[in-house]
């Protein structure tokens, strides 16, 4: 990791996608505030819940749960829009499509015309992580069409949106799993900072198109067989998957400011590392978390003991809830509420992040707190004070602290 301090970046832009028909951060909010609960049975247009269900863990080929976070309509697509034909179109990964059109309308939410970034070094960083589109072409025998070649493959997911807007900064596909999207702002972070881009997009995205992943993960006890995320709870039993698309659109701080950007967020510093060895790969280590989150504020320049709210993982496993909670503890006095949107948001694997800060940021300016449906019980109220009173036990709460 590299603690050199860093030069704050603005947000100006954010699009999303998210189930229950959610296609902007102030609809997310919105649905936040009413309690609408984002995870549903899965489609019959996917997959065919009941063939696949058995409450029975561990059953090959089968899953424990049948529920998750769907997007309304992850076929339909403007392909004349973008001066894509009817063949390319359809040979495309849905994610492909979904970040084209997030992607434009994030420069758009920032008030610039897309077309005006031709030319410009405009970096893209896109965090995706599965593909479930290449097993469905395959198994239709499609993925032989010339336009396979270029609809699959993840470089294209960034690759696609550069060429669209004809943008000449690095375009990088990222997986590092559930943090890739997050991983995808800490590169184009880093590229903003060394003068690689002037502006950068950035985001996520995962559609689920058919079970085999799912049946996966239920193998590995990771899934809810009640279909709940229960962030923080003792009663948490697993995760929810979950699809979503987001794209923030990134400037260096200074030149926000110089050219009278509207700044959404300010992200002044950002960290990675990895979790090394733990009690199995699957598992995250509170130590390598912590040490993040410590240089994470080093780069920013803040005192931990200054921190107002903190926006959680949240996964519903409780060995990572464990782990999320003890990293808190071990490098902060701070008794900072915490809040998570993945109870109703779900779980997205690649984490389209600005569901979290669009809602975190929310948060922030309006000083109140999210109503959380899972968590009556905290498993880890010793690691945030700020979780029982503020976070369990109202639906709204003042801020401790307030920007």
């Amino acid at each position: 990791m590299d603690d050199t301090r860093a030069d704050p970046v603005a947000v100006i832009g954010m699009a999303c996608r998210l189930p229950s028909g959610i296609d902007s951060p102030e609809a997310l909010w919105t649905a936040l505030l009413r309690g609408d609960d984002l995870v549903s049975e899965v489609p019959g247009d996917r997959w065919d819940a009941d063939e696949y269900y058995d409450p029975e863990p561990g059953v090959p080929g089968r899953s424990v749960s049948r529920w998750g976070g769907f997007l309304d309509d992850v076929a339909g697509f403007d392909a004349e829009f973008f001066g894509i034909g009817e063949r390319e179109a359809t040979a495309m990964d849905p994610q492909q499509r979904l970040l084209l059109e997030t992607s434009w309308e994030a420069v758009e939410h920032a008030g610039l015309a897309p077309k005006s970034l031709t030319g410009t070094l405009t970096g893209v960083f896109i965090g995706i992580a599965h593909s479930d589109y290449a097993h469905v072409t395959a198994e239709a025998g499609a993925l032989e069409d010339a336009y396979g070649f270029t609809g699959i493959p993840f470089s294209m997911a960034s690759g696609r949106i550069s060429y669209a807007l004809g943008l000449r900064g690095p375009a990088v596909s990222l997986d590092t799993a559930c943090s890739s999207s997050l991983f995808a702002v800490h590169m184009a972070c880093r590229s903003l900072n060394d003068g690689e881009s002037d502006l950068a997009l950035a985001g996520g995205c995962m559609v689920m198109l058919e079970p085999r992943i799912g049946a996966s993960a239920s193998a590995l006890g990771m899934l809810s067989p009640t279909g709940r995320c229960r962030a923080f709870d003792v009663s948490a039993d697993g995760f929810v998957r979950s699809e979503g698309c987001a794209v923030v659109l990134l400037k260096r701080l200074r030149d926000a400011l110089r050219d009278g950007d509207r700044i959404l967020a300010v992200l002044r510093g950002t960290a990675t590392n990895q979790d090394g060895r733990t009690e199995n790969i699957s598992i995250p280590s509170a130590q390598a978390q912590a040490q993040a989150y410590r240089a994470a504020l080093r780069a920013a320049g803040v005192d931990p003991a200054t921190i107002g709210m903190v926006e959680a993982h949240g996964t519903g496993t409780p060995s990572a809830t464990r782990s999320n909670s003890q990293a808190w503890q071990r490098f902060t006095a701070s008794n900072a509420p915490a809040q998570s949107v993945r109870p109703r948001a779900t779980w997205a694997t690649p984490r389209p992040l600005p569901a979290w800060w669009g809602s975190s940021k929310r948060s922030c300016r309006c000083s109140t707190g999210r109503c959380r449906r899972c968590c009556t019980s905290p498993n880890c109220p010793m690691a945030w004070p700020g979780l029982i009173p503020n976070f369990c036990a109202a639906g709204r709460y003042a801020l401790a602290r307030t920007r």
